[in-house]
């Protein structure tokens, strides 16, 4: 049975049983996400959910908004887990899984952030492997059930990522496997997120909302509350209600043999992964075609020839707005800053768009895509990114994830701060209490301790 088969495999997951790499890409993924959870509150949904719901919902101040830790603001850990999860998405920045376009940290680790700090005490060896198993959970599930619960419309980070969430908090928690399989259930049945809010704050939403319902399903199931024990695997569970489509048993019969974290990739730019190619190709055209003293105003027309998938989900030609912007292609670089309101209706970036044209290739890989730019005078400049930056073949190296935190950490906790956090961050594995790596943000003087 899945449902037992997860919790049991969970339950069991020790930290001896995590090889090297497991444990590195874990914190990577956990100090990358981080980054992006600070910096993405600078965008308006995540301060538009904390004042919606703190004032009327706030329990006990217990976790910390990452963003905000450096003004000593705490909530419950419900809005925490709710507001660090919009954040740590909503940039479109965070990482991602590629076999499922699952991204896989935020919802299980702004579940276990809030829980770790609430209880406190978590060692950085306890929530690395609470991290690990629910990471594991989310992606085997959506192996399990791609692409045709994708396809149909669902978002897959949010549906499995709730699930996710309930596995990891369990693990912190100490629950039985029975206990467990009783949190599962209660999560699989607040299933969220639907391609539909793509373009919009209620794609975050999704993130933040699977985080809450994750640990509510934990904390239940913790206090007697009954739902399903075959809360996957039944005829109307979560697999066959999803989806066409299901293979979760092969799936988990590969938990803790073939590890899915370690095919977790990093984004260098904060937008949907399926344009990166594109992106750095046209970075890249742009910088050649300035190499050869020619001018951007004298582009006639681009073209990029891509991967099929990139139109199914970036296809739009006129957004508006910076969150629609992440799903359309164009300029020079793109970091947070390039993907606002007021870039999207400049005169100019609308001009230069309207002389983009795409067309998909199926031969291209996702990692792939060709790019030109015809000048006024005939000149045609080309480039092929093969494996774009970020990729499997291609990944982020450790100076240029560092970079990322830090040009985004810096912008809200300055730089020496954020600094400090990123050490924390780096070093959580060795913490005594998870909650230290938290105060870090808050100008906490003990980081020597990591």
């Amino acid at each position: 049975m899945a449902t037992q088969q997860l919790a049991t495999w969970s339950v069991n997951l020790q930290y001896a049983n995590l090889t090297a790499p497991v444990i590195a890409a874990a914190v990577t993924s956990l100090y990358n996400w981080a980054g992006c959870a600070i910096g993405g509150y600078q965008q308006p949904a995540p301060s538009l959910a904390l004042n919606a719901t703190f004032p009327h919902f706030g329990g006990a101040p217990t976790s910390s908004i990452l963003a905000l830790a450096n003004d000593s603001t705490q909530t419950d850990a419900q809005i925490a887990a709710f507001v660090n999860g919009i954040a740590g998405h909503v940039d479109d920045y965070d990482d991602t899984h590629l076999a499922t376009i699952i991204h896989p940290t935020g919802t299980v680790a702004s579940a276990l952030f809030a829980v770790a700090e609430w209880q406190g005490g978590v060692t950085g060896q306890e929530f690395v492997t609470a991290f690990v198993a629910g990471v594991e959970a989310e992606l085997k599930l959506g192996l399990a059930v791609w692409p045709e619960h994708y396809d149909v419309g669902w978002h897959d980070t949010s549906t499995t990522g709730s699930i996710g969430a309930a596995v990891a908090v369990s693990k912190i928690l100490g629950l039985d496997v029975p206990t467990t399989q009783q949190a599962i259930g209660i999560a699989c049945t607040q299933v969220i997120g639907m391609q539909e809010f793509f373009g919009s704050d209620t794609k975050s939403f999704h993130i933040g909302r699977a985080a809450q319902g994750g640990m509510i399903g934990a904390l239940l199931a913790q206090s007697g509350f009954t739902s399903s024990l075959q809360g996957l695997e039944a005829q109307f569970g979560w697999v066959h209600v999803v989806s066409t489509r299901e293979n979760v048993t092969a799936e988990f019969d590969q938990l803790g043999e073939v590890w899915e974290i370690l095919s977790n990739t990093f984004k260098p730019y904060p937008c949907g992964i399926v344009m990166h190619p594109s992106i750095q190709g046209a970075i890249e055209v742009q910088s050649a075609a300035l190499g050869q003293g020619l001018r951007i105003q004298d582009i006639t027309s681009v073209e990029a020839r891509v991967n099929p998938e990139t139109l199914v989900l970036t296809g739009q030609t006129d957004p508006e707005t910076g969150l629609e912007g992440k799903f359309s292609l164009l300029f020079g670089q793109a970091t947070p800053s390039q993907f606002t309101d007021s870039v999207v209706t400049n005169a100019t970036v609308v001009a230069l768009r309207k002389l983009v044209n795409v067309t998909t290739d199926s031969t291209i890989n996702e990692d792939e895509a060709y790019v030109s730019a015809l000048f006024q005078d005939g000149t045609n400049v080309t480039q092929h990114i093969e494996h774009v930056i970020g990729s499997i073949d291609n990944p982020l190296n450790e100076t240029q994830l560092k970079a990322k935190f830090m040009d985004q950490a810096s912008l809200v906790l300055g730089e020496e701060r954020a600094g400090k956090a990123y050490d924390a961050f780096m070093g959580i594995g060795n913490v005594s209490d998870v909650g230290l790596v938290i105060l870090t943000g808050r100008g906490f003087e003990g980081a020597s301790a990591f």
